[in-house]
Order: structure tokens, then sequence, then C-alpha cells
């Protein structure tokens, strides 16, 4: 057992003097009647409740033990373990091309991609975790953080129209991979989600992807939209007007980065696949934990406390009945 409070151990020094005091009291009484004989009484017993008459004092002073140790808050450790985490270091690269407003997703593809990395982000909250955007350039909306509150702000103000159209695929990679290279971490992943094929960028996707090789990066290739074609709005003079556009994702290459790099290779064509495919990732990508110190602390004052009301009890019965006093 120990103590929250144990400073509060040192108030039972004032109980040294205050029984010092009582005993000194009750030594020094004298007699309130005077007998020239006392021969008369040789023989009577002495009454049964004298034994009681220092219960009352015995029994303050327990009280006021309980309550000392009430207030020094006693406390049962039930396990000891030792606990250290490690998180991984993770850096997401999301297309932000014009071709992300595509409604076959709900609402569309980019928010739906929102969504469930803000959702991915909020159940890691030991890794560092970093976001790039790209289209037909790429740059680092937020470089790695364990402030994942920042982190959401920014992913939330991501939209299309950030940098210059295209889908430079290579360059998405190659930004994750220079917040990535230097990082101590021993479990270094890319996350990297597109609908469509390299066509912009001065480094193409393989030659990306061997480079993170090389520093160890794992990266995870996410394919989103349907099979076949997709809704897109057109803004005209009469409103928004929506044609199917198709769907041209070069799952080739992305299987090709994800083989070259250790990764994987998913295709989500709903808000649900999409789901699925992180909490895929999620899984593969577990934070480890080595144990360093974790304890469970229950509160034991509940026996004390009740003992000192007890003894207050006692002292009251004993006050009204068989000690009581008649002036």
């Amino acid at each position: 057992m120990i103590f929250a409070h144990i400073e509060y151990l040192f108030l039972l020094l004032l109980l040294i003097p205050y029984i010092v005091w009582y005993v000194m009291k009750n030594s020094k009484k004298d007699a309130s009647v005077q007998l020239s004989d006392v021969s008369p009484f040789e023989g009577v017993k002495k009454s049964w409740k004298l034994y009681f008459f220092h219960a009352p004092f015995v029994l303050t002073v327990i009280a006021l033990i309980m309550m000392i140790l009430v207030l020094a808050r006693p406390q049962k450790t039930d396990s000891w373990q030792r606990s250290d985490m490690e998180g991984i270091d993770i850096m997401l690269a999301i297309d932000v091309s014009t071709s992300m407003l595509a409604e076959d997703l709900h609402p569309n593809r980019l928010e739906a991609a929102k969504d469930v990395a803000a959702k991915f982000i909020s159940g890691r909250p030991t890794d560092n975790i970093g976001l790039t955007v790209f289209a037909g350039e790429a740059f680092t909306q937020c470089p790695l953080t364990v402030d994942h509150a920042v982190l959401l702000n920014l992913l939330n103000g991501v939209q299309t129209g950030l940098v210059q159209d295209g889908t430079a695929v290579g360059m998405g990679i190659a930004n994750a991979v220079s917040r990535l290279k230097d990082s101590k971490a021993k479990s270094k992943v890319i996350i990297l989600l597109t609908d469509g094929t390299n066509n912009r960028g001065d480094i193409s996707p393989l030659t990306a992807a061997d480079i993170a090789k090389t520093y160890g990066i794992r990266i995870y290739t996410i394919g989103v939209g349907t099979n076949g074609t997709a809704p897109y709005p057109y803004p005209t003079n009469l409103g928004v007007r929506y044609v199917n556009v198709p769907v041209e994702i070069d799952e080739k290459t992305l299987g090709e980065i994800a083989e070259a790099t250790d990764g994987a290779y998913f295709r989500a064509t709903s808000n649900t696949k999409l789901k699925e495919v992180y909490e895929e990732i999620n899984k593969l990508e577990k934070t480890k934990l080595s144990v360093k110190e974790f304890s469970t602390r229950d509160e034991e004052y509940q026996i004390f406390a009740l003992i000192a009301a007890l003894c207050v009890l006692s002292i009251i019965i004993l006050r009204n009945t068989i000690l009581r006093r008649i002036p």
C-alpha cells in the first residue's frame, strides 16, 4: 500500500503530546470525596463501568489516526509493467488534380479521401504524420508532426486548384520521400492516393519508388475511382452539368511502385472500399510497443473512514449511556 499524500502522515506526531497530556492529567487526579476510614468499603467489587472509563480517549485516538490516514489517501497498486511506445513516420500523398472532383464517391473523390484520411490520423495518436499534395506539381502541406490537431486543420483545407493541374505521381512520391529520408524511425511509410495516370513532372513514378526503397521507405498505393465511367461536374452558364468521363487509373504502375518498396496496392471503388483500404493499412502498420512502466491504483480510504465513523459513533453512545455524567 502507498499514500498519494504521504506528508499528511506527519500529523500523527501531534497525537504524542495529546496522549502524554491525557496520561498526566489522569495520574494527578485528587479524590473528590475524602474519608477518614475506608475499611467499610473493603471487599466491595469495582463497578464494571470503570473498565470503560478510558474507552472514549482510546476511541478518539483511533478515530484521529484513521482520519489522518484518509487525508493521506491510501492506495493499492495492482500491477507494474515496462512500456515504451515507438511511433511510425507516415507521409500521406494525396492527388488534388481536378479529376478528384468526380462524384463516383460521395460527395466526391477528394472529400471522401480527406474524410477517411482524417479518421486514419485520429486513430494513430503516437505517430509522426505529414501531408503532401500533388497535381501537376507537388508540395508539402504539412511536415511530419505529432500535433495532429494542426495536421487535421491543414488536411481540411486541401482542395483542387492549389497547384497546376495534372497528375505528377513521381513528384508526389519524391516530395514525400524528402520528408522521410532523414527520419530516425525504424518504420517509414508513404500512403499515396491517386485517381489517374502520371502525365506531369520531372521524375517518373518508378524512379521515385527506387529512391524511396534506398531509404527503406514502404509505399502503399491506392487507386481511387469506380470501374468504367464516373460522373464529373462541369460548370456551365446554365449551372452544373454532369458528364460521364472514363476512369483511367494506371494500376500496373501503382502495383509496381508498391512491389518495389515492399508495400501493397489497393483499389478503392467506393467510400466503403476506401475505408476498408485504410483499415487494412492500419493493421499492416501497427505501432510497435515495448512496455516501460504501467500501474493501476485503487483508492483504499473507505475502510479507514468507516473505522473513524464507528469510533465517533461509539464515543457518542458511551457518553450518553454507560459513561453518562449527572451534573
